[in-house]
């Protein structure tokens, strides 16, 4: 697959700690508290699923996470030393990419220059390497078997599902080791939905750390390592996709079903 070669210090040394993570992190905005205490923590070739009600706080996670948000307490964490991010470049200095729920795509560009943006390939200082940049969108939508037509046709002529698809795939070709979704299937069909994991798939098996927040708990439990569960601003168990049910996520998510003994399983 084609990569950018870019280097991101602060990935270059694992100590054994989890890839990614929160500790403590609390959020507010004005009197409103969106985050009590969120601890989050996933590892390379994780699949890491964020699941919770609306308001549970599951979109302020993925913004902290991704340097859109700092939080008010607690720190964000890589291989298990706390670092500050005060934007989206920053969040991209420390191997992170994401796809986030809006997309972030525009619409009369095309395919080949949105999967370039942020980080287009130029020949010499100011010229845009058009050639360069076609060609490794290209190698990246066939690594992924996305089928979009031509890589010169406008993003504004594709369906949602075709765009979220080549959301997913410009995050696939930074190349960086995290790797943050929101809602990646929320506007998708049942085959978009099974190519998306087989994309998630394929990052695992590169040992990629994927943080995903996603409502549909099909596709949570046929994609999920482990399953994090946010209830009103905190995040209340973490487990292991085998040693839990549908059932049981759900009645913590409704509070139905006590978390804290469910805890460390």
């Amino acid at each position: 697959m084609s990569a950018l070669r870019t280097e991101h210090p602060a990935m270059a040394t694992s100590t054994g700690a989890p890839a990614m993570g929160l500790h403590a992190v609390g959020k507010a905005f004005g009197h409103v508290k969106a985050l009590t205490r969120v601890d989050l923590s996933a590892h390379a070739g994780e699949i890491h699923f964020v699941v919770g009600d609306n308001g549970a706080g599951k979109s302020t996670t993925l913004k902290i996470l991704s340097g859109i948000y700092r939080p008010d307490s607690g720190d964000v964490r890589i291989h298990g030393s706390a670092v500050q991010m005060r934007d989206a470049a920053d969040a991209h200095h420390f191997g992170i990419a994401v796809v986030h729920q809006d997309l972030a795509l525009v619409e009369c560009l095309d395919v080949a220059t949105n999967m370039a943006l942020g980080a287009i390939p130029r020949r010499g200082r100011f010229m845009l390497d058009r050639r360069r940049m076609e060609q490794e969108a290209t190698k990246v939508l066939s690594d992924l078997k996305i089928r979009v037509g031509s890589v010169r046709t406008q993003i504004g002529l594709l369906s949602g599902g075709e765009r979220q698809i080549v959301a997913i795939a410009r995050a696939v070709r930074m190349n960086l080791p995290i790797i943050l979704l929101d809602e990646p299937t929320a506007a998708l069909g049942v085959r978009e939905t099974a190519h998306v994991g087989d994309i998630l798939d394929q990052l695992r098996a590169q040992g990629k750390t994927i943080i995903c927040i996603s409502h549909d708990l099909e596709f949570v439990f046929k994609y999920a390592d482990r399953i994090t569960v946010m209830r009103l601003g905190n995040s209340v168990a973490t487990l292991a996709r085998e040693n839990t049910t549908r059932d049981e996520v759900v009645g913590m998510i409704t509070g139905t079903i006590d978390a804290a003994a469910a805890r460390g399983r």
